[in-house]
């Protein structure tokens, strides 16, 4: 993945990676991604679900969804993830940060109308939420998927940005005495809670008994 205009990091561009392989990674663990676009000059960012398959992000939703419509149209579109994985306390109030893992990705998404590649989106979507659920659940029939918008978005125009490691103090506070390091922060998942409906012989399957992202396996 080559930067460009769009892509090049130029804040703090050390911490930038054009590693398509990394940028995989962050949006495998991710769960939502925040999508910016604009609308007759309105500018919006809206938060959604997502699903990957290979070098396709996959959106979906209503029809008469106006976030899916109005991509659908053919606007440019940024879309943005981020992993928080610490606050990093520094001995002055300057030097303070977060570590993080993000991805900024741009173009232009493209309906999916092959009912193939629309199914395929659909299980990406699925088992990048909870791995292994597709398998188990009835698929969606034939009005279903008439009643789901698909969208298309190529994973070519986009940069990583990762930060991590203590707090960089300037060199006459180290002396300072003040407590200074990292605070890690995890998103871990509670016990599941069956539906009360469930039938009463149905077992948690393991995947959500021991579900876990990426990053804690």
């Amino acid at each position: 993945m080559l930067p460009n205009p769009r892509t090049q990091v130029k804040r703090l561009p050390q911490r930038a990676s054009y590693d398509a392989q990394q940028v995989y990674d962050i949006l495998d663990e991710a769960l939502i991604c925040h999508l910016g676009f604009a609308v007759e000059g309105q500018p919006f960012v809206i938060p959604t679900a997502y699903g990957r398959l290979e070098d396709q992000l996959y959106i979906h939703g209503s029809p008469a969804s106006r976030m899916l419509r109005t991509l659908d149209r053919g606007v440019d579109v940024c879309l943005t993830v981020t992993l928080l994985d610490g606050l990093v306390l520094a001995r002055s109030a300057f030097h303070h940060s977060m570590n993080y893992r993000s991805v900024v990705l741009f173009g232009t998404a493209t309906r999916v109308d092959d009912p193939t590649e629309k199914l395929m989106a659909l299980k990406a979507f699925t088992d990048h939420v909870v791995p292994g659920r597709w398998a188990e659940v009835r698929p969606p029939n034939p009005q279903e998927l008439a009643g789901t918008l698909v969208l298309g978005l190529p994973i070519a125009e986009a940069s990583a940005k990762v930060r991590t490691g203590p707090p960089i103090d300037a060199p006459e506070d180290y002396a300072l005495p003040v407590w200074a390091g990292e605070i890690p922060l995890q998103q871990t998942a509670a016990a599941p809670v069956a539906d009360e409906q469930c039938l009463p012989q149905l077992e948690v399957p393991d995947y959500a008994a021991t579900y876990r992202r990426h990053s804690q396996r």
